[in-house]
């Protein structure tokens, strides 16, 4: 049997938020039989499945094309916009003449232009300066969606770190984003399809930000090489059954409060005071009348590119395979835990003491 199979596009696999207009497509052949080989290809690219089920590329229709190529074809049609989802497929004839048609795949272009962003750049009032830190802070909206949601995607990034949640759960399973690039020339976004998190009636988007890169320590220099505190760009739009758009940015009506994170930098480490918890604090349950206003912060300028690459991502639960063992010193307590293997994560433990 032959089947075409890893179908990607600007290698990977069904992108979401990518802004090549012309983006490149590549597939596998996969089969038992000796000496089989591509000898032609038809790519169908479209704006719905259904198109492409009828044979139909109303979006690109490469024809019957003599080759073997099946890496970088690039998309030769329609021009593409902001926020489009093509659906694509590709059939292969192999040197019996037969013909293998792939399953569908698809990608989903971001946010083109500049002018596509509503959002302004916000962040809390105190930043810290080169040698000293302030604590991480939390941010949140609460939002109406005023209709039943079709879809809804998240455009977002910071200069720092950030972690976003809608209704208190996290809107994917990456972390640093949006990863060390010159701020000064470029900074990545992502796009989160949270349609199933959006809700019709009331939400609340939030968001915590470090320093990461952008306003932490970078090698052996001291912190604030690109910002002096970690800012949040984030849009929101949401699709109701009824065909509208809403759309959620960030702005001045957003609020924040200093989280139990007393100081985050990716090469001096962490504080948590756990006595400053807020419980709950991303979610519609919260009463944030106490919490302060936002800055608003001028647009540094910077090119706002799509990510391009693989993120970090988390893996795995690891729990010590044995007791831990007491390395304490005279001036230092110090325990040491056998993960049984090399990793680089973070840890997670639970314990009482009493305050202070």
């Amino acid at each position: 049997m032959t089947e075409i199979t890893h179908l990607i596009c600007e290698y990977r696999s069904n992108p979401l938020g990518i802004d090549v207009t012309a983006p490149r497509f590549g597939w596998q052949m996969h089969t038992d039989r000796q000496g089989a080989r591509q000898t032609a290809y038809r790519v169908l690219a479209a704006s719905t499945t259904e198109q492409l089920r009828l044979g139909s590329g109303d979006l690109w229709d490469s024809g019957k094309v003599e080759s073997d190529q099946s890496v970088h074809v690039v998309y030769q049609g329609q021009p593409l916009d902001s926020r489009q989802r093509v659906c694509w497929s590709v059939t292969v004839w192999d040197e019996t003449g037969a013909a293998i048609l792939s399953e569908v795949a698809w990608f989903e272009l971001g946010l083109l232009n500049r002018t596509d962003w509503q959002a302004e750049w916000i962040g809390a009032g105190l930043s810290g300066g080169p040698r000293s830190t302030v604590p991480a802070p939390y941010l949140r909206k609460s939002f109406t969606v005023p209709g039943e949601v079709l879809s809804a995607r998240l455009y977002v990034t910071a200069l720092g770190l950030y972690e976003c949640s809608i209704n208190g759960q996290p809107v994917g399973d990456d972390v640093f984003n949006p990863g060390w690039t010159d701020y000064h020339k470029r900074v990545q976004y992502k796009v989160y399809d949270v349609s199933e998190q959006v809700l019709q009636g009331e939400n609340v988007i939030g968001a915590v930000l470090g320093d990461g890169w952008a306003a932490g320590h970078i090698g052996w220099t001291h912190r604030q090489q690109y910002a002096d505190r970690p800012l949040l760009l984030a849009q929101l739009e949401v699709t109701l059954i009824d065909g509208s758009r809403v759309t959620f940015a960030t702005d001045e009506s957003w609020k924040h409060a200093f989280s139990p994170i007393l100081h985050n930098d990716l090469i001096m480490g962490e504080a948590y005071d756990a006595r400053r918890e807020l419980a709950g604090w991303d979610t519609v349950h919260v009463d944030d009348s106490r919490w302060s206003g936002v800055e608003v912060f001028p647009d540094p300028g910077m090119a706002i590119v799509a990510t391009n690459g693989p993120v970090v991502r988390r893996a795995d639960e690891l729990r010590p395979i044995a007791d831990p063992r007491n390395r304490s010193s005279f001036d230092r307590h110090r325990w040491v835990f056998d993960l049984g293997q090399n990793m680089v994560g973070r840890v997670r433990f639970k314990g009482t003491a009493p305050a202070g």
